[in-house]
């Protein structure tokens, strides 16, 4: 990819996430947008309520068309969830993505490096860090929630 579609393709997470901020329950907004061959062939957003994430509903969109594809996220992908699902780096890994852009990490105690590091321990490029001074301006008013007593 060139330099100008990874910028249009993370504006457009960006873009995504935007509307539903403050509507997220506990979870930040995030935006996601799978992208093959130079096609969007994904996009989501995280749902109202915080459910479900945003890289469910692009990778529901892209179906067999993420095997191979770049995923560009807003916010490092959960590495583990509260619910016992599947987490978002393992359903990246599971769906054939190959490289994952992220804007920023994220300091919930369900992401902070779990994500990252699962999808660099499965072969995925990994990038850090692009366009996140664009993409903070989601998170500047989260707050991770605290974990309780046993780690719920």
């Amino acid at each position: 990819m060139t330099d100008e579609a990874d910028q249009a393709h993370m504006r457009r997470a960006i873009a995504l996430a935007r509307p539903n901020l403050g509507q997220t329950a506990e979870n930040p907004s995030v935006g996601c947008v799978i992208v093959r061959d130079g096609l969007v062939v994904g996009e989501g957003a995280t749902g109202i309520g915080g459910r479900p994430h945003a890289e469910e509903i692009a990778l529901q969109a892209a179906g067999a068309a993420a095997r191979g594809a770049v995923a560009y996220v807003t916010l490092e992908p959960c590495g583990a969830r509260s619910s016992g699902a599947t987490s978002c780096a393992r359903r990246l890994v599971e769906a054939g993505v190959t490289e994952v852009v992220v804007a920023c990490g994220d300091p919930s105690p369900y992401a902070d490096g779990q994500g990252l590091a699962q999808l660099s321990a499965a072969g995925l490029d990994v990038r850090l860090g692009y366009l996140a001074e664009e993409a903070l301006v989601l998170y500047r008013n989260y707050t991770p929630p605290s974990m309780g007593p046993a780690g719920e």
